[in-house]
């Protein structure tokens, strides 16, 4: 039975592998795949996640290889993500509280965003890309939010990539304010892989260092007494499913990501990983 699965990238910079590992899986099984941007410009790889002789600082090494670069700058230069959706023209956005005519703004926007949900009706699950360009128009991107909670209210799972996880541990509903990854296991980017300098993003001409926000920490919180954040450090490899969540470490899980949320949507798979 076919698939469709939603894709939202960055606008300023998504790692390469971490595209091209879980949709070499949705392609091989023949899935539709539709992509989302913020603003519905093409989402552009990060530089380094298309170099093989890049070393990451943290691990020492090489994080792509040949094959994967290729794939990568292949993808890129086709059509495939030309045309992405865009979250600003398709999603609506919480009105301040300042507003003038507030209620009734407020009331739009519930309903705008009930309304999404016959929108997103074809779709089987999405997954947010990881790598530092999320850190910039994703995380703490409203829409996004809005668009995860659709997902989940419709009973679908939702799958996030490194940086990527930081959408879930952000996204909450307004009246309780508690992160929907509250009790659940969840991985994402760990702090021993954090840069300590030479953190960029595509589009702007800027070193931030090391990374805004340690990422393991918000996971950790995010989670709550009754969930765990799983970092992984050590294990080459570190994916997790606590339905409805599917969650990858870092680029190197990008391939077993893709394969455990094609063992969600067709066997039906809960738990992996913990």
């Amino acid at each position: 039975m076919s698939k469709k699965i939603l894709v939202l990238l960055s606008e300023y910079g998504y790692w390469g592998e971490e595209l091209i590992g879980p949709l070499s899986h949705f392609d091989d099984r023949g899935y539709t795949v539709d992509f989302a941007t913020p603003t519905g410009r093409k989402p552009t790889p990060l530089p380094p996640s298309e170099d093989p002789d890049f070393i990451d600082p943290p691990l020492g090494k090489s994080v792509t290889s040949a094959e994967t670069a290729a794939l990568v700058r292949k993808i890129d230069e086709s059509d495939r993500l030309d045309h992405p959706r865009s979250l600003h023209e398709w999603l609506p956005e919480r009105p301040y509280t300042s507003d003038g005519n507030y209620l009734r703004k407020l009331e739009k926007w519930n309903n705008d965003l009930d309304a999404i949900r016959s929108d997103i009706a074809g779709y089987d699950t999405m997954l947010i890309v990881g790598g530092s360009g999320p850190i910039v128009d994703l995380a703490n991107n409203e829409r996004v939010h809005g668009l995860i909670l659709a997902f989940l209210r419709s009973g679908k799972p939702v799958a996030a990539e490194c940086y990527g996880v930081a959408c879930l541990a952000f996204a909450r509903d307004w009246e309780d304010r508690k992160s929907i990854v509250w009790g659940k296991h969840i991985t994402g980017h760990c702090k021993e892989y954090d840069y300590k300098d030479g953190t960029g993003f595509v589009g702007a001409d800027i070193n931030m260092g090391p990374p805004p926000y340690p990422l393991e920490y918000i996971l950790r919180d995010a989670t709550g007494p009754d969930g765990r954040y799983h970092g992984g450090f050590g294990h080459e490899l570190s994916v997790v499913v606590d339905y409805p969540f599917i969650t990858g470490r870092s680029t190197h899980d990008s391939y077993l990501t893709g394969q455990k949320i094609v063992e969600v949507l067709e066997n039906g798979l809960t738990r992996f990983g913990w």
